[in-house]
């Protein structure tokens, strides 16, 4: 599949196919991202929110309740839901991490100022809370209130984990389930509890979306280390500029020698770093070959989640989902 052939990507046919739900779903944000008094509020919502996101977690509460047979209107307010708990998230994310870029453009903390990007990321987790309630039904409510906590956590995980050398694999798994993978699976799963189908076709919606948002967050970490910025809208080498313990390194780490280790110690948890210290990090991982380990283990959970799949009947939703999961992947193949 080529990345630079518009006409084959997954989530731009989905978009298409999805098309006339999208744009009652981004209706529906603009409405409720305005404010009445606080003209702040749809000024920074709207430098994210239209800043030329893929809109890939709405899509799958989309595609998720298309697939399953659904023909109401719930589906389009569970998706505008997710995508205002994502703004929210990364509104909070972009603070935490005081990061200055974000899909190649001024982040809104750096626009305006923190506590604008945390009250409105407030803002629309409260907007978010007012569409799940008008879907009148408590258990999609418990799916993502649960998945809105489960984000919290494992921001708070990381803050813990990002910077201490004892950190492993299994750590990381539960962070990245919870700031990334929680709503991918939730996105799906709610589509699947609002078309009403089995609850086996329900675990395995999750489960596709869960194995998704693990991909592609290994994908994300590793392309920090071995992306191009223009294309990835990120500066490379900022995971390590932040301290950020990820596959790549973590791996890295459990193979280092102890001028190695001293290395990682002085940087990571020291946060002492020098001019050429990417570079040399960049060797070590090159060296320990943990960027095509942390490549092959992208590979594994993007497999895992076409698996999760394969108890739909063949249609073209379901091709398109599983080609999403390749094409996750397809960025560092």
């Amino acid at each position: 599949m080529s990345l630079d052939d518009a006409s084959q990507k997954p989530h731009d046919r989905l978009a298409r196919v999805l098309a006339d739900d999208m744009e009652r779903v981004n209706a529906l944000i603009r409405a409720r991202m305005a404010s009445e008094h606080a003209p702040r509020i749809p000024e920074v919502t709207a430098h994210l929110v239209e800043a030329g996101g893929k809109r890939l977690r709405p899509m799958l509460t989309l595609a998720a309740a298309r697939m399953c047979g659904y023909s109401g209107e719930n589906h389009v307010k569970l998706a505008a839901t997710v995508e205002f708990i994502h703004t929210a998230t990364l509104l909070h994310d972009d603070v935490v991490d005081e990061s200055a870029q974000r899909r190649g453009r001024p982040t809104a903390n750096l626009l305006w100022d923190n506590k604008s990007s945390v009250l409105v990321g407030d803002y629309l987790f409260a907007r978010s809370f007012q569409l799940m309630v008008e879907t009148d039904s408590l258990r999609v409510m418990d799916i993502l209130a649960d998945a809105s906590a489960t984000i919290a956590e494992g921001e708070v995980l990381q803050l813990t984990a990002a910077q201490n050398l004892a950190t492993d694999e299994n750590v990381y798994l539960q962070v990245i389930r919870g700031k990334t993978a929680a709503l991918f699976a939730a996105a799906c799963e709610v589509g699947g509890v609002t078309a009403g189908v089995e609850e086996e076709k329900i675990a395995a919606l999750r489960a596709y979306g869960d194995a998704l948002g693990i991909s592609f967050q290994i994908v994300d970490d590793l392309l920090d280390y071995d992306g191009d910025s223009s294309t990835t809208g990120k500066n490379v080498g900022d995971d390590f500029r932040e301290r950020k313990l990820t596959m790549p390194v973590i791996k890295a780490v459990a193979k280092a020698d102890a001028e190695e280790r001293a290395f990682w110690v002085r940087v990571i948890e020291k946060g002492r770093q020098e001019d050429g210290d990417l570079e040399q990090a960049l060797a070590l991982l090159a060296r320990h070959e943990t960027l095509e380990e942390t490549r092959q283990e992208a590979l594994r959970w993007a497999e895992e989640a076409k698996q999760a799949l394969a108890l739909f009947p063949e249609s073209d939703l379901r091709e398109m989902l599983l080609d999403l999961a390749d094409y996750v992947v397809a960025r560092v193949r």
